[in-house]
């Protein structure tokens, strides 16, 4: 009888995308910390697109036209910027119904890279429980895309990359063949009851900490605070879970 199950995989950073891209149909663009945390948060706040752009001379050339512009480079606001990624600044009243241009380390370069896929979803633990569902009456294949940091590998999105393989093997619907989704799947069995504990001595967060935005920290790693699903369609993510 033939297998009719998807395929759910993880890609561990940007860098190896190229091995993984034309076999999928949704891209799932997975930065916890914190630039697709912060994509959730502002859709969840009422903004009504993000337009994600990898320099930050695109979002000064935006940001000279009127727009609404935030850049983060290694963790900080970048000079000349009103606001990076950290999620709690897409909850100020003022964005709400606005375009915001967003450029960060890790999280938009990734989804720029996936750019050209069926469907590029964003994903963090944040809308976790409403991506999988969401997710699972697609119907294609899956690949989630993890940010890493500055295209090395990370342990907070590949935890979050594991529960989407998790929730979607365990519909019955989906396999996995590579190891970058077992390991993914079994560093998320193992953190899944205390994220914070886990990642404690995750160099991101310890690189975050040393930042002081312990706050942001804890935001992050608090699962299914939203259901929004941001979309990339034309260079701008927008909530199609409305």
């Amino acid at each position: 009888m033939m297998d009719t199950r998807k395929h759910i995989e993880v890609c561990f950073t940007p860098g190896e995308y190229e091995y993984f891209k034309d076999e999928f149909e949704i891209v799932v663009v997975i930065d916890v910390l914190r630039a697709t945390s912060a994509i959730c948060a502002g859709f969840a706040n009422g903004i009504k697109s993000i337009i994600p752009v990898s320099t930050i001379e695109e979002a000064m050339e935006y940001k000279a036209k009127g727009y609404l512009a935030g850049a983060e480079r290694k963790g900080q606001i970048v000079e000349g910027f009103d606001f990076g990624n950290s999620p709690y600044s897409y909850m100020r009243d003022d964005f709400k119904g606005k375009e915001v241009v967003l450029t960060t380390t890790n999280g938009t370069k990734a989804l720029n890279i996936a750019k050209d896929a069926e469907t590029v979803v964003v994903g963090s633990l944040l809308n976790l429980d409403a991506l999988c569902k969401w997710l699972e009456v697609q119907d294609k294949n899956i690949l989630c895309l993890c940010s890493g940091w500055q295209d090395k590998f990370n342990l907070e999105d590949t935890i979050c990359a594991g529960a989407i393989c998790e929730y979607l093997l365990s519909t019955g619907k989906f396999q996995s063949d590579e190891d970058s989704s077992i390991a993914a799947k079994y560093l998320f069995l193992s953190a899944k009851d205390n994220y914070f504990g886990y990642l404690k001595s995750s160099s991101h967060r310890r690189r975050l900490k040393n930042l002081n935005l312990n706050e942001d920290i804890k935001y992050c790693l608090t699962p299914n605070q939203t259901d929004v699903i941001p979309v990339l369609r034309d260079g701008k993510l927008t909530d199609i879970s409305k």
